[in-house]
């Protein structure tokens, strides 16, 4: 177990998941919208793959850079910025991958969501993948509380952005894409559900 945290990380399970069915593949560019800490990226760093991040974060920010030195010291710092998912300075089509995990869910409403989203998705190249982690009422619909709109508070009594099969589907719909996969939703019991939602960019 050791040698695979050194090896992978604190990766997201799902992400691996396209890791092992060889989606992620050498030489492909990579942006991590909301990158955090870094946790996603240890691996791909490692593999020598052209990594970006963007977060609004400055501890995060810092933390990554210091990460991406360590581990692959040819990147420039400036890979990593400080910036939001909906303001990133990346141009458009930029990036073969687009990483958004567990950042989404925390949108302070519609207008909100949909800038970080459309963020997210303006960076990615015709062709590209979007990998995408977030809070869902999918499998939990009867266990959330509306505070207002899509903002809910959760059974662990946190408050997010909950999206559902509908909204995903019509804004797959909507920006251009399809499917990669079907909708896959963790269901973490009287917690909270996490669905992951992954989407090829049409060319």
């Amino acid at each position: 177990m050791t040698e695979l945290s050194a090896q992978f990380g604190e990766i997201d399970i799902y992400l691996f998941d396209q890791l092992l069915r060889k989606r992620v593949a050498a030489g492909m560019r990579i942006l991590d919208a909301g990158c955090g800490f870094g946790r996603n990226l240890v691996y791909l760093l490692k593999q020598g793959f052209e990594v970006f991040g963007a977060d609004s974060d400055p501890r995060a920010i810092n933390a990554t850079i210091r990460l991406a030195a360590s581990l692959a010291p040819a990147l420039p710092a400036g890979n990593f910025r400080l910036e939001t998912v909906e303001a990133m300075s990346f141009p458009d089509a930029f990036a073969d991958l687009v990483i958004s995990s567990a950042v989404l869910h925390f949108a302070s409403g519609d207008d909100h969501f949909r800038a970080m989203l459309h963020g997210a998705w303006r960076v990615l190249k015709p062709g590209g993948l979007f990998f995408c982690r977030l809070a869902s009422s999918i499998g939990m619909e009867d266990q959330v509380q509306r505070i207002e709109g899509r903002r809910f508070r959760l059974p662990d009594g946190s408050e997010r952005y909950l999206v559902d099969e509908a909204l995903l589907l019509n804004l797959t719909e909507h920006l251009g894409g399809r499917l990669a996969d079907p909708l896959k939703t963790t269901v973490v019991q009287n917690q909270r559900c996490m669905t992951t939602w992954t989407v090829w960019k049409n060319a």
